[in-house]
């Protein structure tokens, strides 16, 4: 059981209200969020089929600093692959549309931590395949930046506290949008949506809990690592690719760190 008091509303792409602002989010709001869903069937497309994203995966993958972290062709050949079999609904695929035109740094970063955890995946966890498909897990963990303000995600300046605040709901966001869309508040994806911001040592955010899924945390670690080697509005120059490893390192308290960083 969760109880999570949200500051502000939560609402899809096109402007639905799935949850207003004020509410406790609890499971039986999940299950409310769900049912709310009246489609008899939601739409899902290949990721790799949609729009400019296999293009746009080919063109990040060849140029540093991604270059240098996928120059294995048998390792790099098995990412692609996979991202060949993912389909997602297509509410989740138009939001990669809509970052790719408002905020391209989160839509190229949710396509590479989706790349990246995958490569991670693939060397530290048996049987990564049948998992990462079965969980559909995709580029979706920052879905819920949709509900984030565009002026916000592209600020240059330090954040305010109330801007900040915002951008600490997406998290949730991501998991009430994507148990919306899949219909299933067990879908690994709102799973690792609501959780890559927590940490092993109970740090993190929004629920302050203990990371425990081997593959949520390749996630975060993923997410913070991009953040850090990636050009973002807000730092003039990013990291090479060795820096974030000696801030990462060690987990958790070299995560908590390497956060102080980035917004991510």
């Amino acid at each position: 059981m969760f109880e999570i008091p949200l500051q502000y509303s939560i609402h899809t792409l096109d402007g639905k209200e799935l949850v207003p602002a004020g509410t406790v989010l609890t499971e039986d709001v999940i299950r409310e969020i769900i049912a709310s869903n009246v489609s008899q069937a939601s739409k899902s497309m290949s990721l790799m089929q949609f729009g400019s994203v296999r293009d746009n995966i080919f063109q990040f993958l060849s140029n540093p600093p991604y270059k240098v972290i996928f120059d294995n062709h048998e390792d790099t050949e098995d990412v692609l692959n996979l991202m060949e079999q993912v389909i997602l609904p297509v509410p989740v695929l138009e939001s990669l549309d809509y970052f790719r035109e408002y905020d391209y740094h989160t839509y190229r970063h949710m396509l590479m931590i989706f790349a990246i955890s995958t490569l991670l995946a693939k060397i530290l966890i048996p049987d990564y395949q049948r998992l990462i498909l079965n969980a559909t897990a995709g580029p979706s963990h920052d879905l819920g930046k949709i509900c984030v303000p565009i002026d916000i995600l592209m600020k240059r300046d330090p954040l305010t506290r109330d801007e900040r605040n915002v951008l600490f709901q997406h998290p949730v966001a991501g998991y009430a949008l994507l148990c919306y869309y899949t219909k299933d508040m067990n879908n690994f994806s709102a799973k690792v949506a609501r959780d890559h911001h927590e940490r092993l040592a109970g740090s993190g955010y929004m629920r302050g809990v203990k990371l425990k899924d081997p593959m949520v945390e390749i996630v975060a670690v993923s997410d913070v690592y991009d953040a850090l080697i990636s050009p973002r509005p807000y730092r003039p120059t990013s990291f090479d690719n060795r820096q974030p490893w000696r801030r990462l390192l060690p987990w958790p308290r070299g995560v908590r760190s390497a956060g102080t960083f980035c917004r991510h």
